[in-house]
């Protein structure tokens, strides 16, 4: 069974052994007194996509063309939104905000559908590009997203927790 939620509640269900295993972009916050381990899997850089139609004028003159263009951000709980937010200001462009989303694959979608551009992890680009018909217009460099498994237990034994962590790591930076 695969769940979506709050990290917090994903680990009580870890701890009562609902759950095998929780795939989480931060590792086990301090203070959190649940018998877990973090094992780091990797990172990936994020760049930023639009539709096929939409791309050519934000790839000319990237990362600037990006002022006042549409975009679709994660909602500001989302660390990616503020290393996002941090980049356009760094990078002195302020894009504008269409829509925030929770979720990342309706996101997508709502870039599919031409609403904006949208950022994704550049070790997914080649899906992304293939299931949501755009394309990647340019990275925001230093903006990456990390991930991590969560365990009941330190040394990992089960074959098929073994094989996700395996696939991950083969398609992350290891960092």
């Amino acid at each position: 069974v695969c769940r979506e939620g709050a990290l917090e509640a994903l680990l009580g269900e870890l701890a009562v052994h609902q759950l095998d295993l929780v795939l989480s972009d931060r590792a086990i916050p301090s203070g959190l007194s649940v018998k877990a381990f973090s094992h780091a899997l990797g990172s990936s850089e994020i760049a930023l996509f639009a539709r096929k139609g939409l791309t050519r004028q934000y790839e000319r003159n990237f990362p600037l063309s990006l002022d006042k263009a549409p975009i679709l951000l994660p909602t500001m709980d989302n660390p990616i939104r503020r290393a996002l937010d941090e980049w356009f200001d760094q990078q002195g462009i302020s894009p504008t905000l269409v829509a925030e989303f929770e979720d990342s694959a309706l996101m997508k979608a709502f870039g599919e559908a031409g609403n904006g551009i949208f950022p994704a992890p550049v070790a997914i680009s080649d899906e992304v590009e293939q299931m949501y018909r755009c394309r990647l217009i340019g990275p925001a460099i230093a903006v990456e997203e990390k991930y991590y498994a969560i365990s009941p237990e330190r040394k990992l034994k089960h074959p098929a927790v073994l094989k996700i962590i395996e696939t991950a790591r083969s398609q992350l930076l290891l960092g």
